[in-house]
């Protein structure tokens, strides 16, 4: 069970932060509505949210979760993949350290906090535009002495691990449908994910709650069909800036 959220309050430059996303930029106030939301429902499933200020000269500083990676034993700092994020780091670092121990990915290794996801004492790392193998491998060495088992995995879909796959508790993982096949993820249940509703693989599983981005009628029914409790939220002005549920967050 997760007792705090951090989470950093969107800036005034938020909507001209980097994207992949074509078309009309999001509007700035109705991103701002859907994060204050985000961080109520967090709220209410019992999280101590730790809000930081908006970061001057770092539009993309609120998808805070790619700063760092938190187990029960060590917060590990990364080192950002895109050069522009490149210091939304350090503030991160101040903060988490009222909690863990700190270690800290080193050049020429670059990792997002996107590319990895723990389960009990798994972590899988995304290859990715964002994450090299030099630091998939600190991160490997960091967690060794940790008894964890690293799996790396390619991305060759989406921006980060997670937005393909994500754990929603147990052994069940939520997985676009071209993953599903995929030898990394052997042994566990998985519920997929058409390529319409790519973005709904996203899901935040958190305290017993999946958090679940709104408009993806296929995969709520498919989540609401395993029983938990399925909470929906808007998510269309973030992801127009390519984030997500979980990269709104660092759980700790």
């Amino acid at each position: 069970m997760f007792e705090h959220a951090i989470v950093r309050t969107p800036g005034p430059d938020a909507i001209s932060g980097l994207t992949t996303q074509t078309g009309e930029p999001p509007d700035l106030a109705g991103l701002k509505q859907q994060h204050r939301v985000y961080c109520k429902v967090l709220a209410s499933l019992g999280l101590t949210i730790v809000h930081l200020a908006a970061e001057e000269g770092f539009p993309d500083a609120y998808f805070v979760e790619d700063t760092a990676v938190v187990t029960p034993e060590v917060a590990v700092i990364t080192r950002p993949g895109a050069p522009q994020r490149r210091g939304e780091e350090q503030t991160i670092a101040s903060v988490l350290s009222a909690y863990r121990p700190l270690k800290a990915i080193a050049r020429p290794g670059t990792l997002d906090g996107g590319d990895v996801m723990i389960i009990g004492r798994r972590a899988f790392i995304g290859l990715s535009r964002r994450t090299n193998r030099q630091g998939a491998d600190q991160l490997c060495r960091i967690l060794a002495p940790f008894d964890y088992q690293c799996t790396q995995v390619v991305v060759n879909d989406g921006l980060h691990l997670k937005s393909s796959v994500n754990s929603i508790g147990g052994q069940q993982l939520l997985i676009i449908e071209t993953w599903a096949g995929r030898s990394e993820f052997d042994g566990f249940e998985k519920i997929t994910v058409g390529p319409s509703e790519a973005h709904a693989c996203n899901t935040l599983w958190i305290n017993d709650h999946l958090i679940v981005p709104d408009g993806y009628p296929a995969t709520r029914t498919k989540l609401e069909a395993t029983g938990k409790p399925v909470m929906m939220l808007e998510t269309d002005q973030i992801r127009r800036m390519d984030g997500g549920l979980t990269c709104l967050s660092i759980r700790l």
